[in-house]
């Protein structure tokens, strides 16, 4: 309720308009963008936009999203449940996620839930594979997942309602409004996710013969966003985002003897952000306050639980000087403080303060350079000097190479230093080098991106059990990672008819450098496609994922896997009218039945329905 309040209040500020931003290289004139790092320091990595379409086609929650979309393998508790991500064969909380510039993995676990996160929030999300550290700090060695609420300026007022309802008695309600001018710009949103979430389990039957379900799977997801910009004068820009979300599920049972469990979690996040252009210099300032809690209830009807929150606050001072047309030098000093308390950690805070510089050097405009380096500065662990350098060379209309290394790490949690009992003060924050090798091929209509990498961490957290029979983290492991990917994409209209095609596919190796036995919960395979078609009003897509077998157990015991399996999905809408379009569509999810899990014994629903109604005014 404190949340709601709190954005109530920030939507009646922001009720106005926005216009758009300056930056050292180009006057955008019509959008501006949250995250220019991105698009400014990432010309040497691969990244994966998803645009409104894909947005579209796929549930609220950002784990269906980005699962049937990108390279990234998710790890379920069960549909709604709990979902961690594994990219580039690294582990959960080595995958930083930016919200509008700002690094938000959870400072207790170092990692983020996709299912407590709406895809339907954002307007731009974006995948960059590799090493990030330098820019965003800790957990950005696999890679970073970017939700950008990107604020454009023009003349126009829309607005956007959708209303799911599917199988399970799943409800969905997501609303979007924008409103801008020459000097304003806003955009509010509301979406609430919930389902009984009842599903059968394909084929299995309890000792009586009974079907097993999926017990004390009710979940709802609520969330609210706003983003606001006014231009202070043609060079200066302020801008505020503010975000809020509350997530109440139960805990799937595995057995049906088991207690009845609840976990409840929220989020807020808000930050302001000045922008102003003086001749060669441009000035970025930001300060964000983020809070998140948890409580977790070991049996539901009692008002017993345990708990833990953090609050923390970010500033950060950013300018850069543009010396000449090609190169561009960017400073930033940042510092951060956290409060966190929780049953099972106590009281602590910690600061943090960092320095970095970025460089950007175009010979011309087929070749461009980049050169960055991080150093933090903290009593609760030793910083090593983080490093990136890369480059983009376009060689042939067609083709265009990058390579780019990094030096990257991850800062350990607050349940690693601080867990009673287990927690270790004295640990290391992990390491990691990286290499990557990308070949770009573009012909007319058609994209094709390879990427090769090799990733070794050392110094890697692992929660082993002591002398005293206590778990307890320790910098065990040196992993060496390393792989392919590939991302391929494809339109083509004729006549009134579109075809689009997009496909990812990846192949992982992640070993334990001792043991030479690759990381469980990592697959060798993974693969996505969707095929789209469109012909005047009525559209059409279907799209399949298939996740190799992961081992579960350290030793890679042949025994303990969770198989791969195949899931497909099929969809179809028609849009009435033209003034203020209606869509309605039908969505057929798991088409084939599949009977697979991610993660063992939490068994994800077979076949299953989803109609919608899209209302844009």
């Amino acid at each position: 309720m404190a949340h709601f309040k709190s954005f109530l209040c920030f939507c009646l500020l922001a009720s106005q308009l926005i216009f758009a931003q300056n930056d050292s290289i180009t006057r955008l004139k019509e959008v501006v963008i949250a995250d220019a790092k991105l698009r400014k320091f990432s010309s040497s990595q691969t990244i994966l936009s998803l645009n409104d379409s894909i947005l579209s086609k796929n549930s609220a929650l950002l784990t269906n999203l980005l699962n049937y979309n990108s390279v990234l393998y998710f790890k379920e508790y069960g549909r709604g449940m709990l979902s961690t991500v594994a990219f580039r064969g690294t582990t959960a909380s080595q995958t930083a996620v930016i919200w509008n510039g700002i690094n938000i993995n959870s400072q207790m676990n170092g990692s983020t839930d996709f299912n407590t996160i709406s895809g339907t929030d954002y307007n731009s999300i974006a995948v960059k594979g590799g090493g990030g550290s330098v820019i965003y700090g800790s957990g950005a060695i696999g890679g970073t997942v970017h939700l950008n609420n990107d604020l454009r300026f023009e003349r126009s007022f829309s607005n956007q309602l959708r209303l799911d309802y599917g199988s399970f008695n799943t409800q969905g309600i997501h609303y979007n409004s924008q409103f801008s001018n020459t000097k304003w710009s806003t955009q509010i949103g509301f979406s609430r996710n919930y389902s009984d979430n009842d599903y059968d389990y394909p084929g299995l039957f309890d000792w009586k013969g009974n079907q097993r379900f999926n017990e004390n799977g009710e979940y709802e997801v609520i969330g609210f966003n706003a983003a606001i910009g006014f231009e202070i004068s043609d060079k200066q820009i302020l801008k505020a985002y503010s975000q809020s979300s509350n997530t109440d599920r139960n805990i799937s049972l595995l057995s049906p003897s088991e207690s009845r469990t609840k976990y409840k979690n929220d989020f807020s996040r808000n930050l302001l952000e000045y922008n102003g252009v003086f001749d060669q210099w441009t000035m970025n300032g930001k300060m964000a306050y983020l809070t998140e809690g948890y409580q977790y209830y070991p049996n539901k009807s009692l008002q017993q639980y345990s708990f833990g929150d953090s609050k923390t606050w970010i500033t950060k001072a950013d300018v850069s000087f543009q010396a000449s047309p090609s190169f561009l030098i960017n400073t930033i000093l940042e510092y951060n403080t956290t409060q966190g308390k929780g049953s099972g950690f106590g009281y602590h805070e910690r600061q943090i303060g960092a320095a970095s510089v970025l460089v950007k050097y175009e010979i011309d405009s087929k070749w461009q350079n980049e050169l960055g380096i991080r150093k933090e500065f903290t009593n609760n662990y030793k910083s090593p000097v983080l490093f990136s350098a890369g480059s983009a060379l376009r060689i042939a209309p067609w083709y265009q190479l990058k390579v780019n290394v990094s030096h990257n790490f991850r800062i350990p949690t607050y349940n690693d230093l601080y867990w009673e009992e287990g927690g270790n003060p004295n640990l290391k924050p992990e390491s990691a080098y990286q290499g990557e090798l990308a070949n770009v091929f573009t012909y007319k209509n058609i994209s094709l991106t390879q990427t090769a990498y090799y990733n070794k961490i050392k110094d890697l957290l692992r929660w082993v059990p002591g002398n005293n029979g206590i778990w307890s983290p320790q910098n065990t492991d040196r992993v060496a990672a390393y792989g392919i990917e590939a991302l391929l994409a494809w339109k083509q209209q004729f006549g009134k008819s579109i075809w689009q095609i997009n496909g990812t596919y990846a192949y992982t190796i992640s070993k334990n450098e001792e043991t030479q036995k690759q990381l469980f919960f990592v697959p060798y395979h993974k693969a996505t496609a969707a095929l789209a078609y469109s012909y005047k009003k009525w559209s059409a897509n279907y799209q399949f994922l298939f996740n190799g077998f992961v081992y579960t157990q350290s030793d890679n015991d042949p025994s303990a896997i969770v198989p791969s399996y195949w899931v497909a999905n099929v969809g179809v809408d028609y849009e009435f009218f033209k003034r203020n379009p209606i869509k309605i569509g039908a969505q057929v999810l798991n088409l084939w039945n599949e009977k697979y899990e991610s993660l063992e014994n939490r068994m994800m629903p077979g076949r299953n329905f989803n109609l919608y109604l899209i209302f844009k005014f």
